[in-house]
């Protein structure tokens, strides 16, 4: 992939035939992880930069050069791009931005509906840029309106917890940025809001002390999706499982560690939200050729294909399918498979999900 060096697939990408390739782009796909402040790309983030004017803040001002700036290097380095991105999202029209890019991205791509993950404490709290929740719901309602009108895209969010910043350096938990977060999730329903996640760096950062803001948002009625078992192991997924009642796992690759969990993740049905790409530059495995998504399928474990951080990472959702029908030999059918499971495991309304299963039945009906 252009930029990237820190792995490799088997067989290469470019071995891939167009026919292929052509079928990945046409086949109607939903996507159930992806960051938003991950989507933004370089040119947009110069557009940011220049309305703030605040282009100090990034390394160049040549597009070419942000693109190399965006190429992941290890996650410190992640993490300055994610915060800086985040830094220059001062107001509603900023949202809205963003929102409507990433709609544009989608029809690009083929993709039908998305539920993108948001991380409004990271904006409000954290970083006190004098942002109130109303002018991120209103530009994140702009954006998404804005671009269902011009490319017949369909966006839902999704606002996580920053883990990490619930367990200060003197110790103990602090429930604050969790409480907040869902209610910031309850104050955007009108504006699409259909999920309550938990995100960042897992390392120190278990899920189970946030069990009583999921308890609430259980009892609320949204979708439950946080991340665990990516940078660790499967105690993380059990935790996500049985103390926050997870109706999905985002990533949850490392659960193939564990035989029973896998059992239960195939009893209980509960997806993951694979990022293949994402786990390959953040080192969770090395070769492609180590990655369990093969093997979770196999085992009934009910998987979607996703992007997480797409510019950061040097993916698209196109570029993940090419993978797997790549390195894992894939076929058409078994492709179509998988793409329907994201139709199938979203939150999306129940009229929508049905109309959209049934043109993605009849598409599939004339490509086996």
């Amino acid at each position: 992939m252009p930029g990237s060096s820190a792995y490799s697939i088997h067989p290469p990408l470019e071995s891939l035939s167009e026919a292929t390739r052509s079928f990945i782009r046409a086949m109607p796909k939903a996507e159930l992880h992806i960051h938003l402040e991950g989507s933004v790309d370089p040119a947009t983030l110069l557009e940011l930069a220049r309305r703030r004017d605040r282009l100090s803040l990034l390394p160049s001002a040549e597009p070419e050069a942000l693109q190399q700036w965006f190429s992941f290097v290890d996650f410190p380095h992640f993490i300055q791009v994610y915060l800086t991105i985040s830094d220059l999202l001062r107001t509603a029209e900023d949202f809205a931005l963003i929102a409507y890019r990433c709609g544009q991205d989608m029809a690009a791509q083929g993709i039908r509906y998305r539920e993108i993950t948001v991380t409004p404490f990271t904006h409000i709290d954290y970083q006190r840029k004098g942002l109130s929740i109303e002018a991120l719901l209103e530009g994140l309602q702009a954006g998404r309106t804005a671009a269902r009108a011009d490319f017949g895209v369909e966006m839902r969010w999704i606002f996580d917890v920053p883990r990490n910043l619930s367990f200060p350096p003197t110790g103990g938990y602090d429930p604050h940025p969790a409480e907040r977060t869902l209610e910031y999730a309850l104050a955007g329903r009108d504006a699409g809001v259909i999920g309550f996640g938990l995100g960042g760096n897992e390392v120190g950062a278990p899920p189970e002390p946030f069990a009583h803001a999921f308890a609430r948002a259980h009892a609320e009625g949204l979708l439950c999706a946080p991340h665990a078992g990516e940078t660790e192991g499967p105690a993380s997924v059990w935790g996500a499982i049985e103390a926050l009642r997870a109706h999905r796992i985002g990533h949850g690759v490392r659960s193939i560690e564990d035989p029973r969990l896998v059992d239960v993740l195939r009893e209980r049905q509960i997806p993951l939200e694979v990022n293949i790409i994402s786990n390959l530059q953040l080192h969770i495995y090395n070769r492609v050729e180590e990655h369990p998504f093969p093997q979770l399928d196999r085992m009934g474990v009910k998987v979607t294909v996703n992007s997480d951080d797409p510019p950061l990472f040097n993916t698209t959702l196109c570029t993940e399918y090419e993978v797997v029908a790549s390195a894992f030999g894939y076929s058409h059918k078994d492709l179509m498979r998988i793409a329907r499971n994201a139709f199938e495991v979203s939150a999306a309304p129940p009229a929508l999900k049905a109309q959209w299963l049934a043109e993605f039945d009849a598409w599939a009906a004339t490509h086996e």
